[in-house]
């Protein structure tokens, strides 16, 4: 089944954080790679002042695997806490990696362990954006119009800025 990550990281060396959660996530599961987004910089999103500084990378992973959703967050937990990754009682501190379900096939799932479709995912362009690059005619489960369109109804912002096209 395909299944999207977004993945991002707002401190040490950002884009190598990238690259071994992507090789972690291909790693494990028997995931296949199918796509990824470019990098993009952005803005913090609902976090302390003293953060506001620390801007993520983000980007988008497309992998093919057998794994549903409710496999998978094992799997990003051990993978965050090996790549350094503190959980607080601040759910926005800053990270070395964030790794979040965005998709799983058309599973729907809201239970203590894990939200699928990402609950806030059509909300921030700093998941839309790279998902459109990658997926633009996708419409998530729970959703009535492509990622794409999603995209062309957000009002534009300077808050995400391509970074890097390669990782």
């Amino acid at each position: 089944m395909e299944t999207g990550f977004c993945l991002g990281s707002n401190t040490g060396n950002r884009l190598q954080f990238l690259r071994w959660a992507k090789t972690r996530l291909l790693l494990s599961g028997k995931a296949r790679f199918v796509d990824q987004s470019s990098v993009y910089e952005t803005e913090p999103v609902d976090v302390k002042e003293e953060y506001q500084r620390l801007k993520f990378l983000n980007a988008v992973l497309i992998v093919e695997s057998p794994l549903t959703a409710e496999v998978w967050m094992p799997l990003i937990r051990k993978i965050e806490s090996d790549l350094s990754r503190v959980r607080t009682d601040d759910r926005n501190a800053p990270r070395t990696i964030d790794i979040d379900i965005l998709y799983s096939g058309d599973q729907i799932i809201d239970s203590d362990l894990v939200k699928v479709p990402h609950p806030r995912w059509a909300e921030r362009r700093f998941v839309v954006e790279p998902l459109a690059e990658v997926r633009g005619d996708f419409v998530m489960p729970n959703s009535t119009c492509p990622v794409r369109k999603i995209l062309e109804q957000m009002s534009a912002s300077d808050d995400v800025r391509l970074f890097s096209e390669k990782w």
